[in-house]
């Protein structure tokens, strides 16, 4: 039998990986002694499901993909939660027709948690290990036996001064944390498992209240005493890099853990309040951020699209949108889209968000760095793509209008309510219709809106004002609205997706920019070409069963159809 190939020259024999980033990772081995493919999953030149495959393949074994499993009751009972923690791995089916347990585990020659596992399970039980990537090992422990030391717990110990050891154990705390340490990373936790993008910790005269907001809207989740948020304060800026002893002016910070097995950052802002000190966390999940465009959510007109324009060598492409509209998620996706080594994309953001391989990042720092002056040095070092944050004024969109003249292809953010909305924007900043023309390859304007829960939705027949408002001629059609169950949380509702409108330039609409012709006289042509509106966008969504009229009509005016 032949001995397999090392996992570093299987991944660079199937292009994978190159043989600079194979010395690099093994230069990074001597210091650290990581397995090498764990080592090229932290410098981002493989993923962890390309890592876990190409392990399989080297040692003959099963892989498998936990994403796509639910939790095995029968085979989670047989191993205790913190054999399951210390050893990494995870019981994911037992075969009862012939006692065979199958075990997910990072690594499968790890014989002494072998060992541990037979001498738990019995003799009667046989033992099968598959490979699953480190990453989704952690995460997955938390989703199939539930987080052990509950919130509840720990705010009890504050109050009691009276410590769970037997708690502490069961997740493998081998030493003991501070209750507010804990409680702290119990806040933070739960909100990544819930799916949040931000969490208010927000003092009052008498508690403190502790909000995430899932899906765009803000929920409550804890009101803790007041005494308790001095220490939860000194916590939270000690872990962000804060000047704990600065409690009378704006602070901003970062927190970057690895919780679930992945790499969660968290920017921090804290604001002085007559109640004390309003803290809130953008939780920035790497994981979750950046997204393949064909998964964005768009209709497959706005995709086209979308597509059409990236193809354009140079010119700008505006994504516009309120904030937290999901601008920087489709820009990182374009991005993503498009990047290779044939390219070189540099990015100016205030600040950089998510780093990403292959791509020249760069902060805007105040007093140092602005938009204009980074956008021309960024000039100097030979872009094929330039992204630039947002263009807030005069300067920054000039140089992001000469970086476009001069065979740049830009990529921008701008406040507008409509993706049209962005020319009246540009001239109200000082930028002429003689520089608009013949430079936009296109401007998209979108929003995010709720998707309704298929376990809960309910159908039902329109009334005359909602028939009015989709433009319906009769009631002949069933719309669905929120209701709530456990599966939502009560919400009724159960993850996002993006309404999108988008123009793609040409010369009949430059022509109309030049003549200083009024938006409906552009919008009409546009709409010739196949243009479609965010309200034409919501009104399918809303016949489509995924979401409701209430949600549209939440970010959407529909009023106009009236």
């Amino acid at each position: 039998m032949n001995k397999p190939l090392p996992i570093g020259l299987q991944l660079q024999q199937k292009g994978l990986v190159t043989e600079d980033q194979i010395q690099i990772a093994l230069l990074e081995q001597k210091k650290s002694g990581d397995p090498i493919a764990r080592i090229l999953v932290n410098m981002g030149f493989i993923s962890e499901a390309i890592a876990r495959d190409a392990l399989s393949e080297s040692f003959g074994q099963d892989s498998v993909d936990l994403s796509k499993l639910l939790p095995d009751a029968d085979a989670l009972v047989l191993v205790p939660q913190e054999l399951a923690r210390r050893h990494s791995l995870l019981p994911v089916d037992l075969n009862a027709a012939n006692s065979e347990l199958t075990v997910a585990m990072a690594d499968t020659q790890d014989m002494l948690a072998l060992d541990q596992l037979r001498a738990k399970v019995g003799s009667q039980i046989t033992v099968k290990p598959v490979l699953a990537s480190e990453g989704d090992l952690a995460a997955n422990i938390d989703d199939f036996y539930g987080y052990s030391v509950s919130i509840d717990a720990i705010l009890k110990e504050i109050e009691t001064g009276v410590t769970d050891f037997s708690a502490l154990e069961a997740i493998g705390l081998d030493t003991y944390q501070q209750p507010v340490v804990r409680l702290v990373n119990a806040l933070l936790t739960e909100a990544v498992k819930q799916g949040a993008s931000d969490i208010h910790f927000e003092p009052e005269a008498h508690f403190a209240r502790v909000r995430y907001r899932i899906d765009g809207v803000l929920r409550q989740i804890r009101s803790l005493h007041k005494d308790y948020w001095p220490a939860m304060v000194v916590r939270l800026k000690i872990i962000s890099g804060m000047n704990i002893a600065e409690n009378r002016a704006p602070q901003d910070g970062r927190i970057s853990l690895r919780l679930r097995g992945r790499q969660i950052d968290f920017r921090v802002s804290a604001q002085p309040t007559v109640h004390g000190e309003n803290i809130v966390l953008r939780i920035l999940d790497r994981s979750q951020a950046i997204v393949p465009l064909d998964h964005l959510g768009l209709s497959d007109t706005a995709l086209t699209q979308l597509q059409l324009m990236i193809a354009r060598p140079e010119g700008i492409i505006l994504v516009t949108g309120p904030t937290g509209s999901g601008k920087t998620t489709t820009l990182y996706s374009v991005l993503n889209h498009i990047n290779s080594e044939r390219i070189n994309i540099m990015t100016l953001e205030d600040p950089v968000e998510y780093p990403m391989a292959l791509i020249r990042q760069s902060s805007v720092t105040e007093g140092k760095l602005d938009f204009a002056e980074g956008i021309r040095s960024m000039m100097r070092q030979d872009p094929d793509v330039i992204l630039i944050g947002e263009i807030r004024d005069r300067a920054t969109a000039e140089m992001a209008f000469r970086a476009s003249m001069t065979g740049h292809q830009v990529l921008s953010t701008l406040h507008t309510n409509s993706a049209l909305g962005a020319l009246p924007r540009l001239a109200d900043i000082g930028v002429s219709n003689q520089v608009i023309a013949g430079n936009i390859i296109g401007i998209s304007a979108q929003r995010l809106i709720r998707k309704l829960c298929p376990e809960c939705r309910e159908a039902y027949h329109p009334g005359e004002l909602e028939q009015k408002l989709l433009g319906m001629a009769n009631d002949d059609v069933t719309l669905y609205r929120a209701v709530g169950c456990e599966a939502c949380h009560m919400q009724g509702y159960k993850g996002r997706f993006s309404v999108t409108e988008v123009v793609r330039f040409d010369d009949d609409i430059d022509e109309l920019i030049l003549e200083n012709a009024p938006l409906t006289a552009i919008r009409n042509i546009a709409r010739e070409k196949g243009f479609q509106s965010l309200a034409d966008d919501g009104t399918e969504r809303i016949l489509s069963g995924q979401t409701s009229i209430d949600e549209i009509t939440r970010v959407i005016d529909l009023t106009q159809r009236l």
